[in-house]
């Protein structure tokens, strides 16, 4: 579906509205989806496909995946936890998981960045050198 410029501009807008200091007000973004499926203005469908997508961009940006090898220590997932936050800003989301396929070190993906020290990674650009 091709979406009008005025109904990404305005999808923007109301996007925009929904960030209180710096962070996406959930409560603010659901009062906007409701008032638009209420109101029903003209592209009102293309506005809502756009804020939504808006919306999951902002939300993969403010989720942060760190995958280990072995479960983690308190310590340690503090010292991860305190490093993003440092990088990336207050208001993320952080989710600690275990991957024994990693073999060993850590994969941390924050939206389209990923950030790769696990030793299956190395093997990989290893095997993909030669």
């Amino acid at each position: 579906m091709k979406i009008s410029k005025q109904s990404r501009r305005d999808a923007k807008q109301l996007f925009r509205a929904s960030i209180v200091n710096g962070v996406m007000d959930e409560g603010r973004v659901r009062k906007t989806f409701d008032a638009l499926i209420a109101q029903k203005p003209r592209g009102y469908v293309g506005m809502l496909s756009h804020l939504q997508r808006l919306v999951k961009l902002e939300t993969d940006r403010r989720t942060a995946r760190v995958e280990s090898a072995a479960s983690l220590s308190t310590q340690e997932q503090g010292a991860v936890q305190q490093k993003l936050t440092a990088r990336y800003g207050q208001g993320l989301n952080i989710v600690f998981s275990q991957n024994p396929a990693l073999i060993g070190g850590l994969r941390i993906k924050v939206g389209s960045d990923v950030y790769d020290g696990s030793v299956q990674g190395r093997l990989n650009a290893l095997k993909e050198s030669f």
